[in-house]
């Protein structure tokens, strides 16, 4: 994991500025405009899931971006081991009730993955994965591209 991951919020801009970002391909700078148009934009860029990431972490709901990462990481699995495990860990850390990063997601939603966490699926997480991303995108997201921590990044990325 990069630098960002393990900064304090607001610090993203100054992970930019010291070139901490030596995985990416081109300069993550580049995307920043773009994240405007829409959560999906946000979400599909290392970059942006970081500063989301950061914004969310500012505003103690850094579980949801996390699940929704989990989720999509857990919809890639190839072995039922594996899966059995995977499920087990997100339904532990943010699904089951008093999870250490417990989501908010509505009790039939929650009841329905607890009932069916013996025998999990590709698909046992997508109604609660689609739930968050709605909260994100509806909530969360609009807040992001007004917050400091986004118009920082717009700033650096306009001022090159």
């Amino acid at each position: 994991m990069n630098a960002a991951a393990h900064s304090p919020p607001g610090d993203v801009e100054s992970n930019y500025e010291h070139g901490r970002f030596c995985c990416f391909p081109k300069d993550p700078l580049d995307d920043v405009e773009t994240w405007s148009e829409s959560v999906d934009k946000v979400l599909s860029c290392k970059a942006g899931q970081i500063a989301f990431r950061e914004f969310l972490k500012s505003e103690y709901s850094e579980e949801n971006i996390l699940f929704w990462l989990a989720c999509e990481d857990y919809k890639k699995i190839k072995t039922v081991p594996e899966m059995i495990s995977s499920a087990n860990r997100i339904y532990s850390e943010f699904v089951q009730t008093e999870a250490p990063r417990q989501i908010n997601i509505d009790c039939t939603t929650r009841e329905n993955i607890t009932k069916n966490i013996s025998q999990p699926t590709l698909t046992s997480f997508d109604m609660a994965q689609k739930l968050v991303y709605s909260l994100m995108a509806r909530d969360c997201y609009p807040r992001f591209l007004k917050s400091d921590i986004y118009q920082g990044l717009l700033r650096k990325a306009n001022s090159r």
